[in-house]
């Protein structure tokens, strides 16, 4: 039996350059498994949501690309930061972007894992809060392994790459169990 290739969209919910969430996303496409294949979305350009003007001028260009970059793919990988104990506005935003149209949104029923590198806790209120979030669309989520990099400053080289062993073999466990989730769908 041939296995189709799992499409993920990988989303960080960080816009800075040397983003701990992009580079685990990027360690995520590097090591993924053969028949998955992992495109990184870019939540820059995003603006805010407002209901006035998407009823005024419907969904701008970039929320437009961001959407169809959703429902092209099998699954998304989401990976978050915490700040002040949820998700950073940026992937908030996104989100309801993207959550808009009822019956038509990319979101709905869309297998996702999330996963997280911060600080002293990793991202684990955050990821919680995510979770929460992605009931409204009725995400099927990844329960297991869950991926949350603590101290991640010490766990990244200089160039980004995620050295720690454990959470690379947690980060390819959680990719396993996203492509059984996938297949669980699509059958």
């Amino acid at each position: 039996m041939t296995h189709a290739v799992t499409r993920v969209l990988g989303i960080a919910g960080s816009l800075r350059r040397s983003s701990y969430n992009r580079a685990l996303l990027e360690t995520a496409a590097e090591i993924s498994p053969g028949d998955m294949k992992i495109e990184i979305a870019d939540l820059d350009g995003i603006p805010l949501y407002n209901a006035d003007d998407e009823t005024a001028r419907g969904f701008p260009p970039e929320v437009v690309r961001f959407r169809s970059a959703i429902a092209e793919a099998d699954a998304l990988l989401i990976a978050t930061p915490e700040y002040n104990y949820s998700i950073p506005g940026v992937l908030k935003n996104a989100l309801d972007w993207a959550s808009r149209g009822g019956a038509d949104s990319p979101l709905n029923g869309i297998p996702t894992a999330i996963l997280g590198a911060g600080g002293r806790f990793g991202t684990v209120r955050a990821q919680l809060h995510l979770r929460e979030i992605l009931l409204h669309n009725r995400v099927p989520l990844v329960g297991a392994p869950q991926v949350m990099v603590d101290r991640a400053s010490a766990k990244f080289d200089a160039e980004g790459r995620l050295t720690d062993e454990r959470h690379r073999d947690q980060l390819a466990r959680l990719l396993g169990s996203l492509g059984d989730l996938v297949d669980r769908y699509r059958d």
